[in-house]
């Protein structure tokens, strides 16, 4: 029997955005770029502050699905500095989307919003980030994104 999957959670990403950038329709969505202007990582092990460079590159698919992927880094409170690339997927109802889009405030239980983070480090005391599986459960605000990082076990 192959063991049971179970997760852990592991600390909270609060990262501020900017301004959405529209690349326009690319024949199978909509390319946007939206910055990543800093923010903070909080958890019992891992705190620190999100760096004020990268950004998330999305594609919107005709049926509202927005697939994401976000390269920044965050410096731990002791000096490490970890490089994140988090892909996922965001999706719910097109009026609720339509809703953030616009910057207006909806119910984060009312969108599925996950994504899976990867992290590099040469930093020995958070190697374990790379040695594991991460599952985030998100929520998009006007002016940030909030992610619940989970270690898988």
């Amino acid at each position: 029997m192959t063991p049971q999957l179970a997760t852990r959670y592991v600390f909270t990403l609060t990262v501020r955005i900017g301004e959405v950038t529209s690349a326009g329709e690319i024949g199978h969505g909509v390319r946007r770029i939206i910055p990543i202007l800093g923010g903070e990582v909080r958890g019992e092990g891992v705190n620190g502050t999100v760096c004020a460079f990268g950004a998330d590159f999305q594609i919107i698919r005709p049926s509202e699905l927005i697939e994401l992927e976000a390269k920044y880094a965050f410096e731990t409170d002791d000096g490490a500095v970890v490089y994140v690339e988090n892909t996922g997927i965001r999706f719910g109802p097109v009026g609720l989307l339509q809703k953030l889009k616009r910057g207006e405030p909806v119910d984060p239980k009312l969108i599925y919003f996950r994504t899976v983070p990867k992290f590099e480090t040469g930093a020995e005391k958070y190697r374990w980030l790379m040695e594991n599986l991460f599952i985030g459960s998100a929520a998009r605000h006007a002016d940030c994104v909030v992610i619940d990082v989970h270690q898988v076990l």
